[in-house]
């Protein structure tokens, strides 16, 4: 397998589950900054133009967070990624999907590319702003769903913990805001874990 990745970005989360599994992969750096995800030799790969991108053994390419996150947790059973409990895998799901796809792709994006929202730039404080209303708004709502278990559905880190880790490193490393406690508890007990600490050396974050 290899993982197409940019540093920081919400493919980290993708990152620290390959390492949780433990088996061997590849990773090639996808440089945003140089615009190299619009260039042919990535944009063949990925039309979206967007990481996570994931190429399997058999040379197929799967993208995506939650397809990315449920194919390396079915594949990799003994990991446990993905409980076998239909309650808490429904949970998993839950949490994982309201963390890509409002925290992230709603609140954060306001916040780093509010050109994506309006054309006027006279409005990119307002819709940052709003950003801002969503990201914190919807980390304090995780933070209401969060019980006491050491990870988001039990003993054990899940997909759900890899969605909420990455978001949680944007708030606490990036935006450099305080979390609401659960998700600050949730976020130093898994960057206590070897594996994100192998990921977070490797993307120039340790």
């Amino acid at each position: 397998m290899k993982l197409f990745y940019a540093p920081g970005a919400c493919s980290i989360g993708i990152h620290v589950l390959l390492e949780e599994i433990g088996r061997p992969y590849e990773t090639e750096r996808v440089d945003f900054m140089a615009g190299a995800q619009l260039k042919p030799l990535f944009a063949d790969l990925n039309p979206k133009r967007k990481v996570p991108v994931l190429v399997r053994d058999d040379g197929s390419t799967l993208t995506e967070f939650p397809a990315i996150a449920y194919y390396l947790a079915r594949t990799s059973p003994a990991a446990g990624l993905l409980p076998d409990d239909v309650e808490a895998a429904a949970r998993a799901f839950e949490l994982m999907e309201y963390a890509v796809s409002t925290v992230h792709m709603q609140g954060f994006q306001r916040i780093f590319r509010p050109r994506n929202f309006t054309p006027h730039e006279v409005d990119y404080d307002a819709v940052k702003a709003r950003g801002r209303e969503i990201f914190f708004g919807g980390l304090s709502l995780i933070d209401e769903r969060l019980g006491d278990t050491p990870y988001a559905v039990g003993d054990t880190p899940s997909i759900a913990d890899a969605a909420l880790f990455y978001v949680s490193f944007w708030g606490r490393d990036r935006l450099h805001e305080a979390l609401p406690p659960r998700v600050d508890a949730l976020y130093t007990r898994m960057k206590a874990r070897p594996a994100v600490q192998r990921v977070m050396q490797r993307e120039g974050f340790a």
